[in-house]
Formats: C-alpha cells, structure tokens, sequence
C-alpha cells in the first residue's frame, strides 16, 4: 500500500493577482516583453500552417520566431518558445 497520497503529485493552478503580475512586467524591458508577445503570436500561427500548401508562411513564421527567441535568450533562456512545426 502506497503512503503517498494521489493528491502529492497534482499540481494546482493558483491565480497571480494582476498587481503582482503588473510588477514582474516592469522588471522586464520592454523590447523582451514585445518579443514574448510576438513569439507567442508566431507559434500559434505555425500550429495554424500545416499541409504543403502553407509552407512558405510556415517557414516565414519559424524565421521570426527565431529572430524574437534571439532577443528572449539574451534576457533569459528560459523564456524560448517553441514553434509546434
């Protein structure tokens, strides 16, 4: 019989109140803040580029979002989005 409970490993999203996520913006530059923005924009855009009739602007949207995970690795590595291609 197991002692840990099923509840241990379940994580449990808590809500960050907007003054709070409001102060974290502000220690961000603005560019890195732009280009987080920007990343997430690209890789939704990839996800909507399937099929060989979306190619080129499938191709288009991961060159820019390396260009802007460029500026975000500079700030901080972790901040690299992924493109879903």
């Amino acid at each position: 019989m197991s002692r840990v409970s099923p509840m241990h490993h379940q994580l449990v999203p808590v809500p960050i109140p907007d003054a709070v996520v409001a102060l974290i913006g502000r220690q961000i530059p603005e560019n890195v803040l732009d280009a987080e923005t920007e990343a997430m924009t690209l890789a939704y855009n990839i996800t909507l580029c399937r099929g060989d009739r979306y190619r080129e602007a499938r191709e288009h949207c991961l060159g820019n979002l390396a260009r802007v995970n460029k500026t975000l690795a500079q700030y901080d590595p972790r901040l690299i989005v992924r493109g879903a291609a």
